[in-house]
């Protein structure tokens, strides 16, 4: 869910073609494809460079980083590591660097007591006057003012790109070839499943157009949309994929889109281009997979679909309850497993 890559989006945009070229319209299928690519494109030299420059600079945020101490990093020249770095990232080192600085500094600021010139320091800035340049030019207001009213602002959130690569490695093999049907089955996996309640809440979310799948989304309103969700200051819960039930799908709007749930008397600001709807109190039944590899997501996605399509909820006393609230998914994250919810009602006995 978080941002895509420079390099993702070229990737994206190359798979819709050949989509187009072959036919292929289930967007199960253009998941594999893109899957089956990207996972062959980890194991590029200049992905593996840059991927270790993006190691570097997380692990050295809070401390000065030189081109020199990047191109160590991943033992290429500095002319030749900052030429990549744009290639894949779209960024600059340095833009990149400043982009997420600003952004973890935005979030310090929203969450704690602190004074802005100390955050300043603490992400490298060394005067209170450049650190609040750098963050109006990011974010369109002074570190100040974002600090008394914390209003939703785009945070960069980079895609780390070698975050699954060390199992990669350990697995050394692909998936094989992109003809491979979606259907085969994989052995049964363990699935856990609860229900929980959901109070009376509002939803922020950004429509899209006709998505109905996560891809498509992209497609429509870009990929960082995210960022913005996730400096909600008031969300309940992290941001979420949503598919919405008809009654919440306004004409020329699409089924699937991104929100994140606020409390039922938020009064904040929304932001430019999106919705809040009221959610009322339900049930959510949670499907929740094992933990996995993070270049696996598209399996565990498949796995956890077949689960919940022959699944029924009668078993413990409950229906599907569609019209209560969006059906969503969390970010796929390998450690937690892949995660969804579906409103259920209890049934009449």
């Amino acid at each position: 869910m978080v941002m895509y890559s420079c390099l993702q989006k070229k990737l994206r945009n190359l798979i819709k073609k050949y989509c187009i070229a072959i036919k292929v319209k289930k967007s199960s299928e253009k998941l594999f494809i893109f899957t089956q690519l990207w996972t062959g494109l980890m194991k590029n030299e200049k992905i593996i460079a840059v991927g270790k420059m993006q190691e570097y600079i997380q692990s050295h945020i809070n401390e000065p980083i030189s081109l020199y101490d990047l191109a160590q990093s991943c033992g290429l020249s500095p002319w030749h590591a900052s030429r990549i770095f744009k290639d894949v990232l779209g960024k600059t080192p340095f833009e990149y660097i400043r982009a997420c600085r600003v952004s973890q500094a935005a979030l310090k600021l929203r969450d704690g007591k602190v004074k802005v010139i100390d955050v300043a320091f603490d992400f490298v800035f060394d005067t209170h006057e450049g650190f609040t340049r750098a963050f109006a030019r990011q974010f369109g207001i002074n570190p100040a003012k974002y600090k008394k009213h914390t209003p939703p602002i785009k945070l960069f959130l980079p895609y780390q790109i070698m975050e699954s690569y060390a199992n990669l490695l350990e697995k050394e093999k692909l998936m094989n070839q992109t003809n491979q049907k979606i259907t085969e089955k994989d052995p049964v996996k363990a699935v856990f499943v609860q229900v929980i309640e959901r109070p009376a809440r509002k939803m922020i979310l950004k429509r899209g157009v006709k998505a109905t799948e996560y891809f498509e989304y992209c497609e429509e309103v870009g990929c960082d949309i995210w960022g913005i969700l996730v400096s909600i200051k008031e969300a309940l819960y992290e941001p979420v994929g949503l598919w919405l039930p008809s009654e919440m799908i306004p004409e020329g709007t699409s089924k699937y889109a991104q929100g994140v749930e606020v409390p039922a008397d938020y009064s904040g600001l929304i932001p430019e281009g999106f919705d809040i709807i009221d959610l009322s109190p339900c049930k959510m039944m949670i499907f929740q997979g094992t933990p996995y590899n993070d270049e696996d997501f598209q399996n565990e996605i498949q796995s956890l679909w077949e689960v919940m399509k022959t699944y029924d909820p009668r078993i413990y006393g409950f229906e599907w309850a569609d019209s209560d609230a969006p059906r969503f998914q969390m970010e796929p994250k390998g450690y937690r497993g892949y995660i969804e919810g579906r409103p259920v009602r209890e049934t009449t006995k």
